[in-house]
């Protein structure tokens, strides 16, 4: 277990991302497969069953949506409000800070009892608003027993140290950005977020752990695979999923694969303990997942510590 930033919440290294709860009707399906009720119920069962204890969603996967499929897998699976850690987030998108609290309770009643243990502004533009005004309003729904926490996402180094300084004027603490970082995304290095976040006690929630499945090893294995991916994955993804992207990052994946030999584990897992052993207790990581397989092995990747010599081969394979 790992804290949340400098609050008092407890988390598993591993959690999981709920996007693919959001239904077939939003824009979500273009970016991940969504599943039905009755397969989230299975996911989340495996999640749990392999140690995460906690769960990502955001207002944005199905306008509430997700939210809701996750309430309902979590009481179908015997868990009670309060036994697990639920993080979501207010999309900014064409609106002001007064939303965030008009907003609250629409959060709190799609999650059908289970409190907000993490409110996250879903992204740092695209709001009426400034930034300190909707951290405010994030700062007053703690003040009044609404909310756990109070995190960002996709927020910059500037941008994180705003985040921190304004919170701190209304004595809440900063708890966490989500952004990207993967073996094949580690701008947070290079671009000052990692460094911000350490000093300031935020720990970053680490989204497409496994760039949509490449670092799955599966689209290597089976270049065609790439041609039914989601649409927007294909869009996104097209220089990394074609021909000449796939040869310069097989490397990688043998070498994922022979690292995971050694634990008896899957390159997947492999590349989420990269993530969760490289960064240290500052980055924690959340793979989707649409089949219980995927989520029990995801949850896996807990169960063994890459070396250092490991993560360095890794690192220098995993280099732009």
């Amino acid at each position: 277990m790992v804290r949340l930033g400098r609050t008092d919440i407890e988390i598993s290294p591993v959690g999981l991302g709920c996007m693919q709860f959001a239904g077939t009707g939003y824009v979500a399906r273009w970016m991940v497969r969504p599943i039905d009720q009755e397969s989230a119920t299975s996911v989340v069962r495996a999640a749990l069953g392999g140690g995460v204890t906690w769960f990502d969603t955001a207002e944005m996967y199905g306008n509430g949506r997700s939210e809701e499929m996750l309430a309902s897998a979590l009481k179908a699976c015997g868990v009670a409000p309060g036994e697990v850690t639920v993080a979501t987030k207010w999309v900014p998108l064409g609106r002001t800070a007064a939303s965030i609290t008009r907003t609250i309770g629409d959060r709190l009643r799609h999650l059908g009892g289970f409190p907000v243990d993490l409110h996250q502004i879903h992204m740092p533009t695209g709001s009426l608003s400034s930034l300190p005004a909707q951290l405010k309003a994030m700062a007053l729904l703690l003040k009044a027993g609404r909310i756990r926490s109070v995190g960002v996402s996709n927020f910059s180094a500037r941008q994180l140290e705003l985040a921190h300084r304004v919170l701190a004027a209304e004595g809440v603490t900063l708890a966490s950005n989500q952004v990207r970082i993967s073996l094949l995304h580690r701008d947070v290095e290079r671009d000052g977020v990692l460094d911000t976040a350490r000093r300031l006690g935020v720990t970053l929630i680490a989204y497409s752990p496994l760039e949509g499945g490449l670092l799955t090893g599966r689209f290597h294995d089976d270049p065609a695979l790439a041609r039914s991916a989601p649409v927007m994955r294909r869009f996104f993804g097209r220089r990394e999923l074609s021909a000449q992207g796939l040869a310069r990052t097989r490397p990688l994946i043998e070498e994922l694969r022979a690292i995971g030999k050694a634990y008896g584990a899957s390159v997947s897992q492999v590349a989420v303990n990269w993530v969760i052993t490289r960064y240290g207790d500052t980055v924690v990581a959340i793979p989707g997942a649409s089949k219980p397989r995927q989520a029990a092995e995801a949850a896996g990747a807990m169960g063994f510590r890459l070396t250092e010599a490991e993560i360095g081969r890794l690192n220098a394979l995993s280099l732009p």
